[in-house]
């Protein structure tokens, strides 16, 4: 019971974020929104170094110097299907102005969303990720390390669910309606958690790749998207700031509870 409250703490992030709709009733300054952005990606970095690629690699510790290798296979994998699935999915990144993928009649809106969609996915599998590895007899990683990395990413939910409310609003449509599409872009996480719990547990020498994987997923929404949206024009170096704090929290949280 305790696992299945775990994997929807990342979502309940995303809804509190978009909750802001109702609060705030200007469009989210560029500064804020870049200050975010850098909090997101340092968040990200840090869950996918300490809480994924350390493990995995700790998980084979009984492998010698080939003990890296399942972690270097997983993440290039992570990295690859983020990218298959960047390139298959209409969709329109924070800030910019044409879409990518392939052509669509969608609207703005819900190409936002897909984007958001696809952001997410990874932050749920790294939740599964971790939670299965905590349930492999054996394992150095716990449960706490497992909330840990849920409650980080939720915090980091927070913003990025009003980063994306706050335009939809912005854009003509309800409140309501931002809400809901912003609430909507985080369901994928406890299902991309859920999907990765199933596969682990069906295939449990698997769990070092899948740790591996939620870090290259994650990685590359960083680098691809996140990065660039919060580097490009001015106030940049609060983006640099937000990294920082991001980076240091997650850290701090996964030593502290790991």
């Amino acid at each position: 019971m305790m696992d299945i409250a775990i994997l929807f703490i990342p979502f309940i992030g995303t809804m509190t974020g978009s909750a802001l709709v109702f609060l705030m009733k200007k469009e989210m300054s560029a500064a804020l929104q870049k200050s975010l952005l850098g909090f997101a990606s340092g968040v990200m970095v840090a869950a996918s170094i300490w809480s994924l690629l350390i493990p995995s690699i700790d998980l084979c510790a009984d492998e010698g110097k080939w003990a890296v290798l399942p972690a270097a296979i997983g993440f290039a994998a992570g990295m690859m299907f983020l990218l298959l699935i960047d390139n298959l999915t209409p969709h329109l990144h924070i800030g910019a102005n044409s879409p990518e993928g392939p052509r669509s009649r969608l609207s703005r809106t819900a190409m936002l969303s897909l984007a958001v969609t696809i952001h997410n996915l990874p932050e749920g599998m790294a939740v599964g990720a971790v939670l299965a590895g905590a349930s492999q007899m054996g394992s150095d990683i716990s449960l706490t390390a497992a909330i840990s990395v849920a409650i980080g990413i939720a915090i980091q939910n927070i913003p990025e669910g009003a980063i994306i409310s706050m335009p939809m609003r912005a854009a003509g449509n309800s409140r309501l309606k931002s809400f809901v599409i912003g609430s909507l872009s985080g369901i994928v996480e406890p299902i991309g958690a859920a999907t990765v719990i199933l596969l682990a547990s069906a295939m449990i020498p698997v769990i070092p790749y899948m740790l591996a994987f939620a870090a290259g997923a994650m990685l590359y929404v960083v680098v691809e998207e996140l990065i660039p949206a919060a580097s490009s024009g001015t106030h940049s170096n609060l983006n640099t700031i937000g990294f920082a704090i991001g980076f240091l929290l997650m850290m701090i949280l996964d030593v502290a509870m790991g």
